[in-house]
């Protein structure tokens, strides 16, 4: 049963409330399970059990092998990590981390439209303690803050799901109100009413996203959450928000209105992008300098989905691998935060020195990030780049080029002085391995990805474009 993959996180995260000395096993337990059960999915393709709400979708089943992969290594990590930082109330952390794997898993599988909304909004309930983990005065302000605007964006959201129902009665349509009916049947629905929908759902799960101008909440979040929590934040919700903009965009393109969702996309895409040059470079944070680069990214997948085509192919591709990259960023961040004592950058410094094993995974992931070849990133951007210039989108395309020498240039400045700068300490930190292997797998699978993709995720990406007017 194609459900069991997000009931056993459910069931575990609860177990972590009740059994708190459980929390560390549980977490690993239940990512090797989950992981083993994905691949499961993967091959032997299973059945929902409630056809109606949940089905297994190109995009869907990327999603979650991406969601479980990561978690996976992340659990490994927090079962060193909590030894070493003051977390209070741990089983708290576990439990909600658990739980956030629950929902976000449900998200990869929902078709249901309400169904949908109610797994993208339930990742908010499961998260929230997560970023409150710290329970100083600043985590509480990033914590309502993210409830609050994220709920404001998930209303929306609901309010563009309810219109794209209305579409469906205003042409006469009968057909289940999930995903894959809609789009098998979207040349009937009323164009006017599809619209208004999806702008509402795009403005909606763009907030959760991270899409400027509602990105608000993420520098914040990513900053007081523990590293941990801030990979899955980052590496994984943001994903799980773009799959409902992502499904309706399906909609849209098989009602012959992409003309229409796509220029709204590429806006959102370059102000995303924009925003995200303009605070890194005067960033004084590392873990918001990260955050800042997670809403670059989600910019860049936006702004390639809107181009389509070729564009289209490079923003999963870029999907993909910021999972991976950003997620070994934060983990990263996690060691220097815990070596040095502060998120400032300038209380920072001579990183290559005293944490050379995290050095190596922060530099590389830098460069990953920054979009160097070999990592999967530099592939998508000119994947992206390429179609923006072959289908006429000329300033689109230049306003994307600056704006990543303008990135490049803000991150490179702080990473140096991270990796580099005398710090006026001497003394070597210590480095356990498992508090660095994670990051060098999900480095690598990056790398390796770019040289050699097995042909069933080659054919998974093609199927999910295709469906969006994309493909090579």
């Amino acid at each position: 049963m194609l459900e069991i993959v997000f009931l056993i996180p459910l069931v575990a995260g609860a177990m972590a409330f009740l059994l708190p000395s459980a929390g560390r096993i549980l977490l690993v337990l239940t990512g090797v399970v989950h992981l083993a059960y994905s691949l499961f999915i993967w091959i032997a393709e299973p059945t929902p059990h409630f056809p109606d709400f949940f089905a297994l979708t190109p995009e869907g089943c990327l999603s979650l092998l991406v969601i479980s992969l990561l978690f996976f290594l992340i659990s490994i990590y927090t079962s060193t990590y909590l030894k070493a930082a003051s977390i209070q109330r741990e089983n708290i952390f576990t439990g909600s981390m658990l739980l956030f794997l629950a929902t976000m898993t449900m998200v990869t599988l929902s078709d249901h439209i309400i169904i949908m909304w109610i797994a993208i909004e339930a990742t908010t309930l499961a998260s929230a303690p997560l970023i409150y983990t710290h329970r100083d005065a600043a985590a509480l302000e990033a914590t309502w803050k993210y409830v609050l605007i994220c709920s404001v964006g998930i209303a929306m959201a609901l309010l563009g799901s309810v219109l794209v129902t209305v579409a469906m009665d205003a042409g006469h349509v009968q057909a289940p109100i999930s995903f894959s009916a809609l789009t098998s049947v979207a040349d009937k629905l009323d164009p006017r009413w599809l619209k208004a929908g999806f702008v509402f759902i795009l403005v909606g799960y763009g907030t959760k996203m991270g899409l400027a101008p509602m990105h608000t909440w993420l520098p914040d979040a990513h900053s007081e959450a523990p590293s941990p929590a801030s990979a899955l934040l980052s590496g994984v919700l943001l994903n799980c928000a773009y799959l409902g903009i992502f499904k309706t965009n399906k909609i849209m393109h098989a009602a012959g209105l992409s003309g229409f969702s796509g220029p709204i996309l590429i806006v959102f895409g370059l102000a995303s992008i924009l925003a995200a040059a303009t605070f890194i470079l005067k960033q004084t944070e590392y873990k918001r300098m990260l955050a800042y680069s997670s809403i670059e990214n989600m910019g860049i997948i936006a702004l390639g989905t809107g181009i389509g085509g070729m564009a289209a192919y490079g923003a999963i591709i870029c999907l993909i691998h910021h999972s991976l990259i950003k997620s070994s960023l934060f983990l990263t961040s996690g060691n220097i935060l815990m070596g040095f004592g502060s998120r400032l950058i300038e209380k920072t410094g001579d990183l290559a020195a005293r944490m050379p094993r995290t050095f190596v995974a922060f530099f590389g992931g830098f460069a990953a990030i920054a979009g160097f070849p070999p990592f999967g990133i530099f592939i998508g951007e000119v994947l992206i780049v390429i179609a923006a210039f072959r289908t006429g989108h000329l300033i689109s395309g230049g306003i994307f080029i600056f704006t990543l020498c303008v990135i490049f240039a803000g991150l490179a400045n702080n990473i140096m002085r991270i990796s580099f700068n005398p710090s006026g300490a001497t003394e070597r930190i210590d480095e356990h391995a498992n508090l660095v292997w994670p990051q060098y797998v999900l480095l690598t699978t990056s790398v390796v990805l770019c040289f050699w993709m097995p042909e069933s995720l080659q054919q998974t990406i093609v199927h999910a474009v295709n469906a969006i007017g994309g493909g090579l």
